[in-house]
C-alpha cells in the first residue's frame, strides 16, 4: 500500500504531445464497453483482427457425432491450435481443462434434436452461469423463415440483452432448416437481422455466389461455419474465399475434427485465416504437418 513518505510532485506531462486513442481494431465494435471489447479481443487476435473458432458443440442436439465420441481424446490436444473454443457448458465442465486456458463462445441455446423440429430452441444458459464460467461470448441460434423464427430471434434478443448488462458480447448463428435456400439472398437477411438486432458478431455460411454482399451488408464481424466435412483441400479453399470476400474468421468443426488429421488441419487452416495463405500452400503444409505426424507416431 502507498504510504505519506517521500510523496514527489508529477513532472513527465507530456505538454503539447496529444492524448493518444487507439480505434478499436473490429469491424462496428468501436462504440462497446471496455469490457466487451476486451472480450472480443480474447476472441479475435488483434495482429490479424481474426479468429479460428473449433466448434464441437454438436453433440447439444446430435449426440455423440463422429470425432466427437470423446472429447478429452479427440478435441482437447487440438485447443492449443485454435483461437477460441466453442462448446456447451456441460462439455466445458465435463472434458475441457481449465489449464488450456482458451477463451470460450459458450453454446447457450438447445431443447432441440435432430428428431425433432430444429427451429424449436430455447434459451439454455443464464448469463449468471456464462459469467461463473469465464465465457468470452453467449451463442444463440436463430432461424430465419423456418416454424419457430420468431420464438429464436426471442432467445437472441434474451441473450443480448442479458450480455450488454454484464460486457459479455452475443453471437448469432444462422441456423438453415431443412427447406431453406442457402443463398447469399437468404444468409444476407439472417446477417443483417442478426446485427441489427444487437448481435455483436455472427456466424453463417460461405457461398459461392454473392458471399461478399453477405459481409458488405452486415456491420458487425462474420465468421464462416464448416458445414458438412469436405476434401482438406476443398475447405482450406472454402476458408479462403470466405476471408478474401470479407469473413473474419472461421468456426469450423467437423472439417478439421472429422479430418485424416485434425491436428494437421486446424494449423492450416489458422495459416488461411491469419497468414492469407492461399488453398494450395495451405494444403502442403497440411501434408507436411501430417507427414511429421505420422514418422513421429511410428518412431515412438
Amino acid at each position: 500500500m502507498a504510504d505519506l513518505d517521500d510523496i514527489k510532485d508529477g513532472k513527465d506531462w507530456g505538454i503539447g504531445i496529444p492524448a493518444k486513442n487507439e480505434p478499436f481494431f473490429l469491424k462496428g465494435s468501436e462504440g462497446l464497453d471496455w469490457g466487451m471489447k476486451s472480450r472480443l479481443t480474447r476472441i479475435f487476435n488483434p495482429r490479424s483482427g481474426r479468429t479460428v473458432m473449433l466448434a464441437f458443440d454438436h453433440g447439444y442436439f446430435q449426440g455423440p457425432t463422429t470425432g466427437l465420441e470423446r472429447i478429452d481424446l479427440n478435441i482437447v490436444p487440438l485447443a492449443r491450435h485454435a483461437d477460441v473454443l466453442m462448446c456447451t457448458r456441460g462439455i466445458l465442465r465435463s472434458s475441457v481443462p481449465a489449464a488450456c486456458g482458451k477463451p470460450v463462445v459458450l453454446r447457450c441455446s438447445g431443447g432441440n434434436s435432430i428428431l425433432s423440429e430444429l427451429s424449436n430452441e430455447l434459451v439454455a444458459v443464464d448469463i449468471e452461469d456464462a459469467i461463473r464460467l469465464d465465457a468470452a461470448a453467449m451463442a444463440a441460434q436463430i432461424y430465419i423463415g423456418a416454424e419457430y423464427e420468431h420464438q429464436s430471434i426471442g432467445n437472441l434478443v434474451k441473450l443480448i440483452d442479458s450480455g450488454n448488462r454484464f460486457g459479455m458480447p452475443t453471437l448469432a448463428v444462422t441456423g438453415v432448416g431443412k427447406d431453406m435456400v442457402r443463398d447469399a439472398r437468404y444468409f444476407g437477411l439472417a446477417s443483417r437481422m442478426a446485427a441489427e438486432l444487437g448481435a455483436h458478431y455472427v456466424k453463417t455460411y460461405f457461398v459461392e455466389d454473392g458471399f461478399e454482399r453477405v459481409t458488405a451488408g452486415c456491420p458487425v464481424p462474420i465468421v464462416i461455419a464448416g458445414g458438412k466435412k469436405l476434401p482438406e483441400l476443398d475447405a482450406l479453399t472454402m476458408a479462403y474465399k470466405a476471408i478474401d470476400q470479407g469473413a473474419s474468421g472461421v468456426d469450423m468443426g467437423r472439417n478439421i475434427f472429422q479430418a485424416e488429421s485434425p491436428s494437421s488441419m486446424i494449423q492450416a487452416v489458422g495459416a488461411v485465416v491469419h497468414d492469407n495463405e492461399k488453398p494450395a500452400q495451405a494444403f502442403n503444409m497440411y501434408k507436411t504437418l501430417m507427414s511429421e505426424e505420422l514418422s513421429h507416431a511410428t518412431a515412438s
